[in-house]
């Protein structure tokens, strides 16, 4: 809260559970809020004007809406830089045929986030989803990505027309990303500055990337490019790319989750231990361990069963200790199961 750093704040709201969630703010987070100041350009509304006459800086933080951590939900989210509220989990749709089905079935079970992609060849059934789930559209979030054979200026501005006919639910995409870095610089900031264009033409909501270490993103702002509002990388305690993540959080990226649950690989005593003490399945215990630290896992599954059990993780909290354990199975580089390439040029 504001008082903590010797303002007064006045929230207003008659709910009777947000007026006690606005007085609960630990150190933690106050470090976290503080991480996001913008200056001026954070300003919004009439403030704007205010700031341009008078000889001071107002200041608005662009805040994670997600609750502390014991009040995570299925609902909590994540403001991104461009205003846009994130879901803090995510259903993955990769080497899914069958994408409507699941789809359908991941939103029964609560998720609101898709995580999709023009190399998946499923847009088309996760748009039809969408459209026969009858939730409102405004209410789903979803996400797709151009790889870097289809990266330049002009590809990349066909693919996002051809993405929208293929989604086929609506005029917008919540969030694009450039899906790999390997077309090199030359390409990769043609194609981020063709996503922009669709940005501001309102056919996209908010652009990021996937797979872009430090260089990469670096890269873009030396171009004098806004930065991606989102960075997707491969990330569980195995391979928790502690660089990528700790720049993306000075910098205020989000960073979603890709192969959060190993890809099954989940027989190790440290994780079987954890979800004994807990009476939680393995997946369980890798996804809390993903959303505690602020991440956006997106987990992925053709069964029931699994889409349901993956996304049941808000009934119990990992303590210091546990997250602690988790953390030191960190292998770098080495604990990565995907292609995770983040080091190309």
């Amino acid at each position: 809260m504001m008082f903590n750093s010797s303002s007064v704040p006045l929230p207003k709201c008659v709910t009777p559970f947000r007026i006690r969630s606005n007085i609960d703010l630990d150190t933690d987070d106050m470090h976290a809020l503080d991480s996001l100041d913008r200056g001026k350009e954070g300003v919004i509304g009439w403030l704007q004007i205010l700031a341009k006459y008078c000889q001071k800086s107002f200041y608005i933080a662009i805040v994670v809406t997600m609750s502390p951590i014991s009040r995570l939900s299925i609902n909590s989210t994540i403001r991104l830089t461009t205003g846009y509220d994130m879901p803090m989990i995510g259903f993955g749709v990769y080497q899914n045929y069958n994408a409507t089905v699941s789809t359908l079935e991941a939103f029964k079970a609560g998720y609101r986030l898709i995580d999709t992609a023009q190399a998946y060849r499923n847009e088309k059934h996760v748009g039809q989803a969408v459209r026969e789930s009858g939730i409102d559209r405004s209410k789903v979030f979803v996400v797709t990505k151009c790889v870097s054979k289809t990266h330049g200026y002009e590809t990349t501005k066909k693919g996002l027309d051809e993405s929208l006919s293929s989604l086929e639910f609506a005029d917008y995409i919540d969030l694009f990303l450039i899906h790999d870095p390997f077309s090199g610089k030359e390409r990769r900031l043609e194609t981020y500055k063709a996503l922009l264009e669709g940005k501001a033409e309102g056919k996209i909501r908010s652009v990021g990337v996937s797979n872009f270490n430090i260089k990469h993103i670096e890269e873009l702002r030396e171009a004098g490019y806004e930065l991606p509002a989102v960075n997707q990388i491969e990330l569980h305690p195995f391979c928790q790319q502690k660089p990528i993540v700790k720049y993306c959080k000075e910098n205020n990226i989000a960073v979603q989750a890709y192969c959060p649950i190993v890809r099954g690989k989940m027989d190790h005593p440290v994780i079987n231990e954890l979800a004994t003490k807990h009476s939680r399945e393995p997946a369980q215990i890798l996804l809390r361990w993903s959303v505690q630290h602020g991440y956006v896992p997106l987990p992925k599954s053709e069964k029931t069963e699994r889409i349901h059990s993956n996304v049941d993780i808000f009934g119990f909290e990992l303590d210091d200790k546990d997250m602690q354990t988790l953390d030191a199975l960190d292998r770098g580089k080495k604990g990565a199961v995907s292609w995770n390439p983040v080091d190309v040029d």
